[in-house]
């Protein structure tokens, strides 16, 4: 089996806040990160496929056809973002590390054909690292 990583990284501005909250809870939960002016992070997108190594390629994929999907699926519309005001696939969803992870998986696992998606890694800071491998 092989694993291809790729890294991506895009900037992007949220706020963790939860309508189910009150404003002193979130305050509380969230810290700084609840600010109703938001904060930004440098994040760092690393996603994971396995599959078998096509014969007449020697790749499992190539590496540029992976790079337009992310970023014309995900980076694009993440990138010098808003999260909470500027991205409609994340409204209603508390921004955390995360969810993102989830949301990013849900959108490109239809994506890539003839592959599965292994991991996502999102970065929020180089201390902060969320790992998702989807729910099977």
């Amino acid at each position: 089996m092989y694993i291809i990583r790729k890294k991506f990284h895009f900037s992007a501005a949220h706020r963790l806040y939860s309508p189910r909250l009150s404003e002193e809870e979130n305050c509380a939960l969230f810290g700084k990160c609840a600010s109703p002016n938001f904060h930004g992070h440098n994040y760092t997108l690393e996603v994971a496929i396995t599959g078998d190594l096509e014969p007449a390629t020697g790749m499992v994929m190539n590496f540029d056809a992976m790079k337009g999907i992310i970023e014309g699926e995900i980076i694009a519309a993440l990138d010098h973002k808003n999260l909470n005001m500027d991205v409609d696939f994340l409204k209603g969803i508390i921004t955390t590390s995360e969810n993102l992870a989830r949301i990013i998986w849900e959108r490109l696992k239809p994506r890539l054909r003839g592959v599965q998606l292994y991991e996502i890694n999102l970065g929020e800071t180089d201390d902060n690292v969320i790992t998702y491998r989807g729910e099977e």
